[in-house]
């Protein structure tokens, strides 16, 4: 079917996202899935997880998209000695799974992109902030936006991940113009309305600091304008109180103005039923809300809530029918 298989980039093999695919593939939910899902990764990795879970899967190899079937797996092998997982070799063959996944991408006959969870330090290696910011790079995309996804609520920060002194100079008008703008259509395009939206402001209850006064030179005219393109954009409010249940469930998303600020009261409200959606690229880009999880790996502890709740998200609002 066209426009309708979803890539999945299972990302670092050291990590715990085989485990979750395998626990996410023996829910009920998942005979529910109206897409074909194209894995990219070690098939010998894949099979061996499903074996040591006792499950049986009947795996298609990939071959052409205009050739899929609805709620069947397919998948692309990428070569990996499980014997000898050197820091190079594991980044190789998460280049090579990106590169495989991008190529089919560029086809434009896909839902989307999930990717499994990657070590930034390893992978990255500080060329890129983090995954957004790489994919953005390879499909030189230049208004990228990140945002944790929930039904109840939602969150984007304006700057992702940089590090806390570097906030302040890297917040402007045109960001969170531009950050809002992209969630507003977001949620029009997928979920079909116009999102209540949130703004926080930088400082501490929104004070002026060592004659630093963000708020009404950057965040404020920058809601303004917003509200004149008939945006339902709100604020700014002090981030120490907009999380409060009284004062959240007033809006469907907030904004940021840091990483932190936003995904920690976020993670304490939902745990893992949240998605790393990044909007703004040539296709949706989702992945679940956690980590690699080393310490976990091949222990059968990891929860599988987040990469489910991707899945929920294609099926319910991005299949066409």
């Amino acid at each position: 079917m066209k426009n309708n298989s979803v890539i999945v980039v299972c990302g670092d093999p050291k990590s715990t996202f085989n485990e979750i695919f395998v626990k996410t593939f023996k829910t009920k939910f998942f005979k529910q899935i109206k897409f074909p899902i194209i894995l990219i990764c070690s098939e010998i990795l894949l099979k061996k997880e499903f074996k040591k879970f006792k499950t049986k899967i009947n795996l298609s190899k990939f071959k052409d998209l205009n050739e899929l079937e609805n709620n069947k797996i397919y998948y692309i092998d990428i070569p990996l000695d499980l014997k000898k997982l050197t820091k190079a070799k594991v980044n190789l063959y998460i280049k090579r799974s990106f590169q495989a996944g991008l190529s089919l991408l560029k086809k434009k006959k896909s839902l989307a992109l999930i990717n499994g969870p990657i070590s930034k330090s390893n992978f990255l290696k500080g060329k890129y902030f983090g995954i957004t910011e790489y994919l953005a790079d390879k499909t030189k995309s230049s208004s990228k936006v990140m945002i944790i996804f929930n039904e109840k609520l939602s969150v984007s920060p304006v700057t992702t991940h940089i590090q806390i002194n570097d906030v302040t100079r890297k917040i402007d008008k045109r960001k969170i113009i531009n950050n809002v703008t992209n969630i507003n259509n977001f949620y029009k395009k997928f979920l079909g309305y116009k999102p209540n939206i949130a703004v926080t402001g930088l400082n501490p209850h929104c004070e002026t600091f060592r004659g630093k006064d963000i708020e009404k030179t950057k965040i404020v005219p920058a809601i303004k304008i917003l509200r004149k393109k008939k945006i339902k954009a709100f604020g700014p409010f002090s981030a120490d109180t907009i999380f409060l249940e009284d004062n959240r469930k007033k809006f469907n998303v907030i904004v940021g103005m840091y990483h932190d600020q936003v995904l920690g009261p976020m993670k304490t409200i939902f745990g893992f039923n949240a998605i790393n959606i990044t909007i703004g690229l040539p296709f949706l880009r989702i992945s679940p809300d956690h980590g690699p999880n080393y310490k976990m790996f091949g222990l059968n502890k990891s929860n599988p809530a987040s990469l489910i709740q991707a899945f929920k998200f294609l099926n319910r609002y991005a299949v066409k029918t």
